[in-house]
């Protein structure tokens, strides 16, 4: 049973307890400094939503780091962003500027102390970068050979368990084919930019991945090619638990429809199909595993799904976080279901945001970024 969480000045009076990530006691979620949304979400019975950082422009892709920094990546700017909560009420009190100049940086990973900034075609390392955030350390080069186009050119990247930098490459294009084989695909390297190559194949444009908690096997989104009609093709949410699965694109669409341009002679049957179609055109972006112990039980290790909204509907869809839930075998979904809408008005048309990432905090809340409303929030839970 879902219910509306208006977040409005009443619920400054309101107060309860959870361990903050420092273990100290804090009030969750509305503290008299948090800020308020202006519109109207719905969550499920027990979850609340607040603003945790505002001011932070087109905040996109996010890392937390060892002490809770949370690093944020834009598109459409040239900034990469150090947000700091000095006091941990959970609202920003300090954003640092890491870099700017960037070509679209919109990749952040963060792993043993370091952070990496991808841009369009460039890999950067800045090392043990919480310890040096009031003088940022020169940044080392790990990889300067990725194509160049923008076109799907900005990038998600993350480490795996295996201790490699995943890189996805996306299509430049709607739909096209392309000889270079690293084109529509996931690619990942050594942390030093060594050892380069392709992992996954026939994927459009992937703009967010996790790994099992369990099985260790990546999952990742990916969006389907547009101007199809409304509803096909779908978004897809794959898995790839080997290297070297080719997922159809662009041949195959959503498992079962070929392209009406390159998919003569084709077979869908020839490639991997999705483990669950999403939206159609509802451009979903970041995906979390759930790990966490403040939700309840039922979401632990299922996927959270940041849907950007779409923009080539005659009618809008998406706007909004979705959950992919899992069967026992870890390897099948369930059941999808809407998480939290209300980014997107009733009458389909007003857009209050447009979420981009999902990270988890170490108390179990998780963050959402907006590059829409240059804002991230805050979701928790108490009974």
């Amino acid at each position: 049973m879902k219910k509306i969480i208006l977040v409005s000045a009443a619920m400054f009076f309101l107060a309860a307890c959870s361990q903050s990530q420092n273990g100290n006691k804090a009030i969750l979620p509305a503290q008299q400094n948090e800020t308020p949304l202006d519109f109207e979400v719905k969550l499920p019975e027990g979850f609340h939503i607040s603003v945790f950082a505002d001011n932070v422009e087109n905040a996109r892709s996010m890392a937390l780091g060892n002490k809770g920094t949370v690093f944020v990546g834009n598109r459409s700017g040239d900034k990469v962003y150090a947000l700091i909560d000095e006091d941990n009420d959970y609202k920003i009190d300090k954003k640092i500027t890491i870099a700017e100049g960037l070509n679209m940086p919109n990749g952040v990973a963060f792993h043993n102390g370091d952070l990496y900034v991808a841009e369009v075609s460039k890999i950067w390392k800045y090392p043990n970068i919480e310890a040096n955030l009031n003088q940022i350390p020169q940044p080392i080069l790990i990889y300067e050979d990725l194509p160049s186009e923008t076109h799907h050119g900005w990038k998600y990247i993350a480490v795996g368990p295996d201790n490699k930098l995943y890189v996805p490459i996306g299509a430049p294009c709607n739909v096209c084919e392309k000889e270079d084989p690293r084109y529509a695909s996931i690619t990942r390297m050594d942390l030093d930019g060594k050892n380069f190559e392709v992992y996954a194949s026939g994927i459009r444009n992937s703009v967010g991945f996790d790994w099992h908690p369990i099985t260790k096997d990546l999952w990742f989104t990916d969006n389907g090619r547009d101007m199809m009609g409304d509803d096909v093709p779908t978004d897809e949410l794959n898995t790839a638990a080997i290297s070297g699965l080719n997922f159809g694109f662009p041949y195959c669409h959503q498992g079962d429809v070929l392209d009406p341009d390159f998919g003569k002679n084709k077979n869908c049957e020839d490639y991997i199909a999705p483990a669950q179609k999403l939206k159609p055109h509802a451009a979903s972006l970041g995906m979390l595993f759930y790990t966490g112990d403040m939700f309840p039980e039922k979401y632990k290790n299922q996927i959270f799904i940041a849907e950007h909204g779409s923009w080539n509907r005659s009618t809008k869809i998406g706007y909004d976080i979705t959950l992919a839930e899992l069967d026992s075998d870890n390897k099948t979904v369930k059941n999808f279901s809407d998480f939290a809408t209300g980014w997107l008005g009733e009458d389909q048309n007003e857009v209050h945001g447009r979420p981009v990432d999902i990270i988890q905090l170490k108390d179990g809340s998780i963050l959402v970024s907006d590059d829409f409303s240059n804002k991230i929030y805050r979701i928790t839970y108490r009974k």
